[in-house]
């Protein structure tokens, strides 16, 4: 059995013959990209071992001790850039969990329920956590439930990404019984570490943190809570859990108080999770008077739309491209990632780029600037094309960062970093996925565009948005130019909410019974719709 040694993290795991670095990382808990789910065709699960050069982590079976260099590893990880801020409201605090001092004991209720007693008086000691479970990132805050306040928070890549990039691939691999353990093992294991984490920041004893509100999308909260998505994948599509409860933190291993307790919010449907329901909650959308369009940006494409407090909601599959993921150059939004583009009246063109270093790859938010100026200039066609330099009519500046990369045409923004012809086709895919869900909508409710009031735009990828790229790109239409609003992590203020007030979880569970879920799948033009969109 090869004895496989990561450098980085000074981790060694004896692996099976026949195994590859790939399977010795996930074995050692270390996160290695891989979009193309193992098949070796992306290329991004490079890794170097000693004496050999670089070569594919899902490719190569070790035949002897090895050591292996993770490329970048701890830079990436600890250069992420994940928001931990959403848009809110002000609102009663009347938390869940509560306490009465009874000398010579502290009584601690959920729901005016006794939960347990502790010895003294600890009601100064009053904390849950409210965390983000997205597809790609986690984010947690320490809430002293006491005051409202948030007193620390931190965020990591879902280490769930190692086994399986997107939902559906997700369900697959949880599909079965060892998949399921593995990926509800990699979510526990990451949550209990920063739990340990906001413990050590601000000192608090994690005895004293009483619940977790779980906000995510619908396979999410299944994989965190131990439930198989196998039903996810199959017609009807039916979630065998749908929140609204609670769960004990003892049961899935999450170290908190002894009888600390898990709330799951109301979900939607099977692709429509808690998150949107966090974020219909903090948008305030079932109050408004007029009509908003509501939607999360990300792996997922999951939208809302309300008309006069009648709301519709559906999620279409956009996949990892906004991710920085199934692109050549591209890359999570940590340093050395390109975040935005924007070419000048002269011709010229300037990027930002993560660190403020030389740049090293292109994030999600960095890809849409660079697409989207490249077909507002006439360099990208509406088929998605570059036009060549002796066709285009735009700056000789830009003409001669088109180049031949691999037989085909590329834009160069640096000699190592470049938008690829195949980019702009995942590019095409995700965006005509996200439009069609947009035009679903409003068709269901026999709307045009141009009398959608607002357009909210949550999530982590969402904020790091522009206007002028999402319409450049077509993702939202020309009508919609001046009424865009970023709202951040919806997902995390809502589980917020939750949790600083119980009334919202009768409110909440009350009201996703009267969303109505457009299933896309089941409409007749959205495959018209989506090939109309496919085109810039």
């Amino acid at each position: 059995m090869p004895l496989v040694t990561f450098v980085n993290e000074q981790r060694s795991v004896s692996i099976p013959d026949g195994a590859t670095i790939m399977d010795a990382a996930r074995k050692a808990c270390l996160i290695i990209e891989s979009p193309c789910n193992a098949l070796g065709t992306c290329g991004k699960c490079k890794v170097s071992i000693s004496g050999q050069g670089d070569v594919l982590a899902c490719q190569t079976i070790p035949t002897a001790d090895i050591e292996v260099l993770l490329k970048n590893y701890d830079e990436e990880n600890n250069s992420l850039r994940i928001l931990s801020e959403g848009n809110s409201f002000v609102y009663e605090k009347s938390p869940f969990i509560t306490k009465i001092f009874s000398a010579p004991y502290t009584e601690v209720y959920g729901g005016g329920a006794l939960l347990g007693t502790e010895e003294g008086d600890t009601r100064t000691s009053l904390y849950a956590i409210a965390l983000d479970i997205g597809t790609t990132t986690i984010v947690a805050a320490l809430i002293d439930l006491s005051t409202g306040d948030q007193l620390a928070s931190n965020s990591i890549l879902n280490p769930q990404t190692a086994y399986a990039q997107d939902v559906l691939s997700r369900i697959h691999f949880a599909s079965k019984p060892e998949g399921l353990h593995t990926l509800y093992n990699a979510f526990t294991g990451a949550l209990n570490t920063m739990i340990d984490d906001l413990s050590l920041q601000t000192g608090i004893n994690k005895k004293y943190i009483y619940e977790i509100v779980f906000s995510g999308n619908t396979t999410m909260l299944h994989l965190a809570t131990g439930t198989n998505p196998h039903s996810l994948g199959q017609y009807p599509y039916t979630p065998e859990i749908w929140g609204g409860n609670h769960i004990t933190a003892e049961s899935i291993g999450i170290a908190i108080a002894t009888f600390g307790l898990i709330y799951v919010p109301p979900i939607i449907s099977a692709y429509v999770g808690a998150d949107i329901t966090s974020g219909i909650l903090v948008s305030r959308l079932d109050e408004i008077k007029g009509t908003v369009l509501f939607i999360d940006i990300g792996t997922n494409g999951e939208m809302a739309l309300v008309k006069d407090g009648a709301l519709a909601a559906t999620s279409t599959a956009a996949g990892p491209a906004f991710e920085g993921m199934n692109i050549l150059c591209g890359m999570r939004a940590s340093k050395g990632a390109v975040e935005s583009f924007a070419i000048d009246a002269d011709g010229s063109f300037s990027f930002d780029v993560i660190g403020d270093t030389d740049a090293t790859g292109i994030c999600g938010s960095g890809l849409l600037d660079i697409a989207g100026e490249l077909v507002r200039v006439g360099i990208i066609g509406p088929n998605g094309r570059f036009v060549p330099p002796e066709s285009g009519t735009y700056s000789n500046i830009l003409k001669t960062c088109l180049r031949e990369k691999d037989g085909k045409i590329a834009f160069f923004l640096t000699p190592t970093v470049y938008l690829a012809q195949k980019d702009i086709r995942q590019i095409q895919l995700a965006k005509s996925a996200l439009r069609s869900g947009i035009e679903m909508l409003l068709s269901y409710f026999d709307l045009s565009a141009a009398l959608i009031d607002s357009v909210e735009i949550a999530g982590s990828f969402g904020f790091h948005l522009n206007e002028t790229s999402l319409i450049s790109l077509g993702l939202l239409p020309e009508i919609f130019r001046g009424r865009v609003r970023f709202t951040g992590n919806t997902s995390l203020s809502g589980a917020k909410a939750f949790l600083l007030n119980t009334g919202f979880r009768e409110k909440m569970k009350g009201l996703v019974k009267k969303i109505e879920t457009v299933e896309l799948a089941k409409q007749n033009e959205f495959e018209r719709i989506f090939i109309k969109y496919m085109s810039f």
